[in-house]
């Protein structure tokens, strides 16, 4: 699960029910029995969902298949119908959904209408733009939608640095888009969405987390969170991406220059039992590293999601997690680590 600052774990607290709680004790009890007795044992149902809104992009980042067209499943538009009738299947059970997989969730035209959707369900809500749609008009609509939660990425403070990894990004959008949300939050007397800039650190914007700090106080984002980077062909580094800072970086540098994951891969993950992704077009898959869905554990369109949940890929795919979890491709160049929920 995300982390979360005190206004805005007051809200999620505010999402709980009976059901919910009880749920989320059942997904963690088997969790954690699964973990000491190295045997996947699987209770309840998610407690956190993503949803794809869409694999369109306006930009053309260099690390994402998004960005970069090269998809090899198809690509398209969630469906609102679709998307209500899985929540009326999944609302008394999750507590968080996020809207993101792929792609700029603003370019769904439905999107505002899911997120208030959820929200009616009571639901908590968060999302990942790039920005560059959030209009005064749509900023309005954004926090009456009741979004609960606002992840602008912002990988630079000027238009130089920003475009070198957002390819084809409007810095100045970018801030407009921010200074709307936050505009309209005061105008409408909204708590939500809880705003903040995410700052991917890279090799080119390194020397700017302290302006991103002092850009987010002047702009009135509510905090400013630092990423690091997924870069695929990390032992090379064919794009110069890794930060040289290793407080910001998943890899560390080898005598001879290449590059290993700086943290152990355990044979567990936290996210295979309380969370999954559903594709725009109906496909449960892993987690988010799975980007273009590769490992499809079963179809919305042809089963139920409790049957998908439980089903034999599942209970394969989390077998052969703690079995060598470095065996599995997406798990290979993935930074979660152990999950502070096991700490």
């Amino acid at each position: 699960m995300p982390e979360f600052n005190v206004n805005d774990s007051i809200n999620l607290i505010s999402k709980l029910s009976v059901g919910r709680i009880w749920n989320a004790l059942k997904v963690y009890s088997s969790y954690q029995i699964s973990k000491f007795s190295k045997t996947p044992i699987q209770w309840g149902l998610p407690v956190s969902i993503s949803f794809e809104p869409t694999t369109s992009c306006n930009l053309r980042c260099p690390e994402c298949p998004s960005g970069l067209r090269a998809f090899t499943r198809p690509t398209g538009m969630l469906q609102n119908n679709f998307f209500k009738q899985t929540i009326d299947d999944l609302h008394k059970h999750v507590l968080y959904l996020i809207f993101y997989f792929q792609g700029e969730p603003y370019l769904n035209p439905d999107f505002l209408d899911m997120v208030a959707y959820a929200n009616k369900k009571k639901i908590y809500t968060a999302t990942s733009t790039n920005a560059h749609y959030l209009t005064d008009e749509m900023a309005r609509k954004t926090v009456e939608s009741g979004l609960d939660r606002l992840i602008i990425s912002i990988d630079g403070t000027t238009q130089e640095v920003y475009k070198q990894y957002r390819v084809g990004g409007n810095f100045e959008k970018v801030l407009e888009g921010a200074k709307n949300i936050v505009k309209w939050k005061k105008a409408l007397n909204s708590k939500t969405p809880f705003v903040f800039f995410q700052f991917l650190v890279v090799k080119p914007n390194e020397h700017q987390i302290e302006e991103i700090k002092a850009l987010a106080k002047q702009v009135g984002v509510d905090e400013v969170r630092f990423k690091t980077a997924q870069v695929y062909d990390f032992e090379n580094d064919p794009n110069q991406l890794i930060p040289e800072n290793e407080k910001y970086s998943r890899y560390k540098k080898n005598a001879d220059g290449t590059y290993r994951l700086k943290n152990k891969l355990a044979n567990r993950c936290w996210k295979l039992w309380h969370a999954n992704v559903i594709t725009w077009d109906g496909l449960v898959v892993p987690c988010c590293f799975d980007k273009d869905a590769t490992h499809q554990l079963g179809n919305l369109n042809t089963q139920s999601f409790a049957d998908i949940w439980k089903n034999d890929n599942y209970k394969q795919f989390r077998k052969e997690l703690m079995k060598s979890r470095k065996n599995i491709d997406i798990c290979a160049n993935c930074s979660e680590g152990v999950s502070v929920w096991e700490d």
